[in-house]
C-alpha cells in the first residue's frame, strides 16, 4: 500500500479527474490523503458534475454517470471530509503525488499556490511518482527546481489539455458561458506548459481525443510516462491515467 497525496482547490476541480483515479487507486488498497488551501472540504465544479447551463452540449461536456457515482462515493469518505491544509503537507510523509485538473476560475488558488508549488518541487527532487492530468500539468509546470530556477518539467516529456480541446469547449459555449472554459483567457494550458519545457519536442499531443475511455476501452485514453512522472490530457483519459499510475506504484 502506498500513501498518495491528492491536493484540490476548495472549489472547481474536475470531478472525473479526481474521482476516477481515486477509485482505481483505492480499489488497489492505496491510501489517499486530500488537501485544500485552508483545510476546508472541497467541492468539485458543479457545472461539470451536474451539467448546469451546458445547453445542447450537456451530454458531451458533463461528467459521465460512472464518474459522478465515483465522486459521490469519494466525498462520503472520512479522508475527503477531513483534508489537510496545503501548509501542513510534507513530501516525506507520502509516497506519491496526484495532481488533477479543472478549468473553473476557482482552481486558480490551487494552480497559483506557492506552498503547493514547493510541495510539487519537493516530490520531483525526491524522484517520487507524480501524476498530473489536464490543468494539473500547469501546476507542475509552474513548480520550480530550487537549484536551477527552471520548471520541474524541464527535461521531461509531457502532455496536457490540448489547445484544440480548450478552444473547442470555449467556442461551443461562449455565447452563454463567456470565458468559463478559459481559466486564463489569452493563455492556453498547452501554451504555458510548452513554455516550461526544454524543447518543443517534449510536448506530446497524442491521438485526436474523441471518445472518453473506461475500463473496457482503455485504448481511447492517452498518457505519457517519463521516469517517475505521468501525464494525461482530459477527463477522457482518466481511466488510462489512473491505471497507469497504479502500475507505477505497484501492488
Amino acid at each position: 500500500m502506498k500513501k498518495i497525496l491528492l491536493p484540490l482547490a476548495t472549489y472547481g476541480s474536475d470531478p472525473t479527474e479526481v474521482a476516477i483515479p481515486w477509485l482505481l487507486l483505492t480499489e488497489r488498497g492505496h491510501e489517499v490523503t486530500f488537501a485544500t488551501p485552508a483545510g476546508k472540504v472541497a467541492q468539485a465544479d458543479t457545472r461539470m458534475l451536474y451539467g448546469e447551463n451546458l445547453g445542447i452540449w450537456r451530454a458531451v461536456l458533463k461528467a459521465r454517470q460512472d464518474a459522478a457515482e465515483a465522486y459521490e462515493k469519494m466525498v462520503q469518505t472520512a479522508a475527503f471530509q477531513k483534508p489537510l491544509s496545503y501548509h501542513d503537507i510534507h513530501e516525506k510523509d507520502y509516497d506519491a503525488l496526484l495532481l488533477p485538473g479543472g478549468h473553473d476560475k476557482g482552481v486558480k488558488e490551487y494552480l497559483e499556490s506557492a506552498a503547493l508549488q514547493q510541495v510539487v518541487a519537493d516530490f520531483f527532487r525526491a524522484a517520487k511518482p507524480v501524476a498530473a492530468i489536464c490543468h494539473g500539468v500547469v501546476l507542475a509546470a509552474r513548480s520550480k527546481d530550487r537549484d536551477t530556477g527552471r520548471s520541474v518539467l524541464y527535461g521531461y516529456k509531457t502532455t496536457s489539455l490540448l489547445q484544440s480541446q480548450e478552444m473547442a469547449a470555449y467556442n461551443m459555449t461562449r455565447l452563454w458561458l463567456g470565458d468559463y472554459y478559459l481559466t486564463y483567457p489569452g493563455l492556453t494550458v498547452e501554451a504555458e506548459v510548452r513554455n516550461a519545457l526544454a524543447g518543443d519536442g517534449d510536448f506530446l499531443s497524442g491521438p485526436t481525443p474523441v471518445l472518453r475511455d473506461d475500463r473496457m476501452h482503455l485504448s481511447r485514453g492517452y498518457t505519457v510516462q517519463d521516469r517517475h512522472y505521468l501525464s494525461a490530457r482530459w477527463p477522457g483519459d482518466a481511466y488510462s491515467f489512473g491505471l497507469a499510475f497504479a502500475e507505477m506504484l505497484g501492488g
